[in-house]
């Protein structure tokens, strides 16, 4: 039986029943940051543009446009609401990197608000497509950014969106191996678009992809059903002769991938590598008497190329740069949303600074987030050094995680930029107990999360 065949029955197999209480309870903390995090993201300009865009283009107002108070069809909600889950990169990082939540959230809320989906079947989905994204990962052997083709979530994300719509659709094997089939001639992003409003449309596109797949799957509509393992399909176009495709049949061994080696709650909305220079930053910052007395700066970090940017033109880019998100911990002693505004880029205290930094990108540092760690050093008037070294954010694998206490203050934070206090505890009161929601229950999450009036 082929790799893709077995995984599909393996896949259409897994309900509910099987997850676990580690899995829910991982899952349910997942809806709630995707939610969270999407309210905060429709306020940026790309996520203005994307809904403006969206809506013009009309349609069957089936599924909630995320904080627009307007609603869509599920492919475009999927699309707007993902990208909005992924704009501020505040989602949870995970084992292999990859964006998998909203790669997978978006498109599960839009079908499940359409076709009248529990909150059990929510958490399900959610869980299959982020185990399937996972399994590929693993399976593809690419784990440092030196040796990724692609931007991890356009190029696995369709694939899980299809798996997670395919457990609300009820799609038997075939169908799912149809769907996988479909979302794998969709998939594709670049990793050049880091740093642009370009990059939130990849977890978008993926969600809405993928979704799309399984509902053309649903129909009848067809595709090649061996697409792991056939000639000019999927592997050989996105990875190399490293990927392993029977390492995906591990899809559903418990314990879930969502669970082990789980997922890394994100505190700040950057580029997760960057946590590691702002962990350290934030550990110095007590002691720099002011931006002043900095003479130099030199940061020690793997060989990162995409976020070895010395001087980022917009806020938005500064998501992407080791040197400003340093800066920004130096100067300020926290990094949150409203760091990374052209207007903070542009303050003197900032240009001054960025002209002392250094970055050493060293070979020797595995650029795995795993394993890699960087070194810190400030140098001040009159000879003083300040130095640190960071092996991780808190809350990285094989840490203790993030309390739910902090968790929530980061939800709290989130969704305040749109909601009242009331919807804001009723939004967190739904989601914390989602699996006992049935399809009124979930409407109901999607109607708060809408601002509607």
């Amino acid at each position: 039986m082929a790799v893709t065949s077995q995984l599909c029955e393996r896949i259409a197999g897994t309900d509910y029943e099987n997850l676990g209480e580690p899995a829910i309870e991982a899952a349910r903390r997942l809806v709630l940051d995707g939610i969270a995090i999407a309210i905060a993201g429709t306020e940026e300009e790309a996520i203005h543009i994307l809904a403006a865009h969206h809506k013009e283009q009309g349609g069957a107002g089936q599924a909630t446009a995320i904080g627009n108070a307007f609603r869509l069809n599920t492919v475009s909600a999927s699309a707007l609401n993902g990208a909005a889950m992924h704009v501020l990169d505040f989602e949870p990082m995970w084992s292999p990197a990859n964006h998998a939540l909203s790669t997978t959230l978006a498109g599960v809320l839009a079908l499940a608000e359409a076709h009248g989906a529990t909150g059990r079947e929510v958490l399900t989905a959610l869980v299959k497509g982020v185990e399937m994204q996972g399994w590929i990962r693993q399976a593809s052997g690419q784990f440092e950014a030196s040796t990724t083709r692609f931007h991890p979530p356009g190029a696995v994300g369709p694939l899980g969106a299809a798996v997670a719509a395919g457990h609300i659709l009820k799609l038997d094997p075939d169908q799912l191996a149809n769907a996988v089939g479909i979302a794998a001639s969709r998939a594709g992003s670049l990793l050049a678009n880091a740093g642009t409003m370009t990059k939130s449309t990849h977890c978008g596109h993926a969600s809405a992809l993928g979704l799309e797949s399984a509902l053309l799957a649903a129909r009848g509509f067809t595709a090649n059903v061996a697409v792991f393992e056939t000639a000019q399909g999927y592997v050989p176009a996105f990875y190399d002769d490293g990927f392993k495709v029977e390492e995906m049949l591990g899809f559903g061994r418990a314990p879930f991938r969502i669970v082990e080696p789980g997922y890394a709650i994100k505190m700040f909305p950057s580029q997760f590598g960057t946590h590691f220079g702002i962990t350290a930053g934030l550990e110095l910052h007590p002691n720099i008497p002011s931006a002043a007395a900095v003479r130099r700066v030199i940061l020690t970090a793997p060989v990162m190329a995409y976020v070895n940017r010395p001087r980022p033109k917009t806020g938005l880019e500064g998501k992407f740069s080791l040197q400003y998100t340093v800066a920004s911990a130096l100067l300020d002693g926290k990094v949150g949303i409203r760091t990374f505004t052209d207007a903070r880029l542009a303050k003197a205290d900032m240009q001054d600074l960025l002209g002392k930094f250094e970055v050493c990108l060293d070979p020797a540092i595995p650029g795995r987030f795993e394993d890699m760690h960087v070194l810190l050093r400030v140098e001040l008037d009159g000879g003083r050094v300040l130095e640190t070294r960071c092996d991780g954010p808190r809350g990285k694998w094989g840490t203790p995680p993030i309390s739910e206490a902090e968790h929530l203050v980061k939800i709290r934070d989130c969704l305040a930029t749109r909601l009242e206090p009331a919807a804001i505890e009723r939004v967190i009161g739904l989601v914390r107990r989602i699996d006992d929601l049935d399809a009124t229950g979930v409407r109901q999450i999607m109607k708060l999360a809408g601002c509607f009036a």
